[in-house]
């Protein structure tokens, strides 16, 4: 039942497990903290979910398919702090998903309006509504925390254009390049998956219990758009109850991002070693350090970041996986989506904004560089110079130049 309690386990405080602390990210620091995390939490797709009941009533108000008074009610009841989480989500588990739960709750709180809670919608339109508002909030954090690591890497890439360095092939020196060209491969790779993340459209779903729009007769389509503009989501041509290629193309985008930043980390990583040198994170209180050997300063921050990398595909393949959705209505597919997508948004994120906090401190020594460099010249006989790095450089920065506002 609905609870005007603000507290996330209500009156439910004897239940088993209804004190257990939420999910603080205790075994996964990457994103720990962070504002994907905040974005991609319970409260957050439940605040979503009751985003979407109060948009699809105020569609339907503005086609004159519900009063405009039970709309305003209806969204004045869409309070997420009014609401149980815990109780909904241990009642989901006898529906198979929340928003059954949800829906009756939001009925009861919205009094005489509650006739006109979820008209003519289907549970899997509210949950996946919910889950592109919670992409799209994400995103924009995403995106806003890559932003910093281009500007990071662009001021990287033409600050050491011209610094030498030795190439590395299979873990070994091959021949001269520039550290600039280095940081410059890096930016490309985040701005075009940037780019990617940021192209992917996020649709609004609204088809109804078979997918036909069967309650909204002649303006079932009027309703669509009306939908998606009240909610800011994308208009879809048909709905997308077993055609997951919106949820398939985010988490793909997504996976592509994260291994973007684990490539800059690992890099780093390996720059960093101490027989190298040539690179490494900034200094600070606790940070990079040791439980028992304090001499020791670790790469922490691009440890975080490739543990996301590594992360990311794995969950992306499980949504990749549940597009084989039976007929019109998925059996266990869709609900095996769910959280994968919300780990592919947090660890992302999370990624995003730690690599953004790497690259803004990164310590460069042009000095190591310029040593492991000589040993190699040793090796060849001869300096044959670093090519077109600069000239890589340069068409590095004019990309990003051009991605920029």
């Amino acid at each position: 039942m609905p609870s005007d309690e603000h507290g996330p386990s209500g009156d439910h405080g004897h239940e088993r497990g209804a004190g257990a602390a939420p999910d603080a990210g205790l075994l996964s620091p990457v994103r720990a903290g962070t504002a994907a995390e905040a974005a991609t939490s319970d409260l957050a797709y439940l605040t979503a979910m009751l985003d979407a009941e109060a948009a699809l009533a105020r569609a339907q108000a503005r086609l004159g398919i519900v009063p405009a008074a039970a709309a305003e009610a209806i969204a004045a009841a869409a309070d997420p702090g009014r609401f149980d989480l815990v109780a909904i989500a241990r009642r989901a588990r006898g529906s198979g998903n929340p928003v059954v739960p949800l829906v009756a709750d939001l009925r009861a709180l919205a009094g005489p309006a509650g006739e006109h809670v979820h008209k003519g919608a289907t549970s899997q339109d509210i949950a996946d509504t919910g889950a592109m508002l919670v992409a799209a909030r994400a995103r924009r954090v995403l995106l806003a925390d890559l932003d910093r690591a281009l500007d990071a890497l662009a001021g990287l890439a033409a600050r050491y254009r011209d610094t030498p360095m030795a190439a590395r092939t299979l873990g070994r020196q091959a021949l001269p390049t520039t550290f600039g060209a280095k940081a410059a491969n890096w930016l490309l790779g985040c701005l075009e998956a940037r780019e990617g993340l940021a192209a992917v459209p996020l649709p609004v779903q609204l088809g109804g219990p078979a997918g036909t729009l069967d309650a909204f007769g002649d303006r079932a389509f009027d309703l669509v758009a009306a939908y998606a503009a009240e909610t800011g989501l994308a208009c879809p041509a048909l709905p997308w109850h077993t055609r997951r290629v919106p949820v398939a193309g985010l988490a793909s985008a997504l996976a592509v991002a994260a291994g973007a930043l684990g490539k800059i980390a690992t890099d780093v990583w390996l720059l960093s070693q101490s027989e190298v040198g040539e690179a490494a994170e900034a200094a600070g209180a606790g940070r990079g350090g040791s439980s028992s050997m304090p001499h020791k300063r670790n790469p922490a921050l691009s440890a975080l970041v490739r543990s996301a990398a590594l992360q990311v595909p794995a969950q992306a393949q499980v949504v990749l996986a549940a597009q084989a959705a039976p007929h019109e209505r998925p059996a266990g597919e869709w609900h095996a989506e769910w959280q994968p997508l919300r780990e592919c948004l947090r660890l992302t994120g999370g990624a995003a904004e730690t690599a953004a906090e790497l690259l803004d401190g990164l310590e460069v020594s042009p000095e190591r560089m310029r040593a492991g460099l000589d040993d190699l010249i040793g090796v060849l006989g001869r300096d044959p110079g670093t090519g077109n790095a600069a000239a890589l450089v340069g068409r590095a920065l004019d990309a990003y130049r051009r991605s920029r506002p």
